[in-house]
């Protein structure tokens, strides 16, 4: 039994942690929903829900922003192709972080797994986005200022399946195929987690220990996601991520 910022863990739980983590940032890169994963495993690791959302927070811009990287080095997108969309999130995501300051421990206990369940029925049911690129539904503009923003503040309150709501959208309503809509998501849900993280560091709500740790698995589950983005049918994965979130929330709930 080891304590890392007060919380007593075992070895064995930081490990599990880390392997979490990296499956975690292997499936968030490619299709979204690596929240669905962490969050219940460190709410079964005894993490209060608060500091649950903020380490989760921490680890998260290890993958979000391994990701972003790595398909930037590629040239999949530029800096001017989304530079709006990404501060529209940014400042989303502040919003809602400090929002969630204000629900007490015991509503959170409630809320958040009520919001897992939510998330992974949406993985089951959600359409998947179009293969081709289709005529957008509404300009820049008027995305980076609705349905960015509402995402990010979102992501700033809960976060599961943000990568993938930002997939959804972008498919939906500017008209993107898939694979753009994806490569899109990952700057714009690093910025969120990045916005948020800043508010949780803030208020004191992030394990530094189990956050590092588990970054280091996003990390390394990001690098593989970012390889395999062109070559991995993402449909396949979502079955694997209701089935792993299945587990987390039993082993929660028990």
């Amino acid at each position: 039994m080891i304590v890392a910022d007060g919380l007593e863990v075992t070895l064995i739980v930081l490990l599990l942690l880390f392997l979490v983590a990296l499956i975690a940032g292997f499936i968030d890169t490619l299709v979204g929903g690596g929240g669905l994963l962490t969050i219940p495993a460190l709410l079964a690791a005894g993490v209060p829900p608060l500091m649950a959302l903020g380490t989760n927070k921490l680890q998260s811009v290890g993958g979000s922003g391994t990701a972003s990287i790595s398909l930037w080095l590629k040239r999949q997108y530029t800096i001017r192709d989304i530079g709006w969309w990404v501060a529209s999130a940014f400042f989303g995501s502040i919003l809602g972080t400090i929002l969630v300051q204000s629900i007490d421990s015991d509503t959170l206990s409630f809320i958040v797994p009520c919001v897992i369940v939510i998330i992974a029925a949406y993985f089951i049911l959600a359409p998947r986005p179009a293969q081709f690129v289709s005529e957008p539904k509404v300009s820049r503009t008027v995305y980076g200022s609705t349905a960015v923003p509402i995402i990010g503040t979102y992501d700033g309150m809960f976060g599961p399946g943000t990568g993938s709501f930002f997939v959804l959208a972008g498919a939906a309503l500017r008209g993107q195929d898939i694979v753009t809509a994806t490569k899109y998501a990952k700057p714009l849900n690093f910025a969120t987690n990045l916005a948020s993280l800043c508010v949780f560091i803030y208020y004191a709500k992030v394990l530094w220990t189990i956050g590092l740790v588990m970054m280091l698995g996003q990390f390394l589950g990001a690098r593989m996601g970012a390889n395999r983005l062109m070559i991995i049918d993402p449909s396949v994965l979502r079955y694997l991520v209701i089935g792993l979130c299945s587990v987390m929330l039993l082993t929660l709930l028990w």
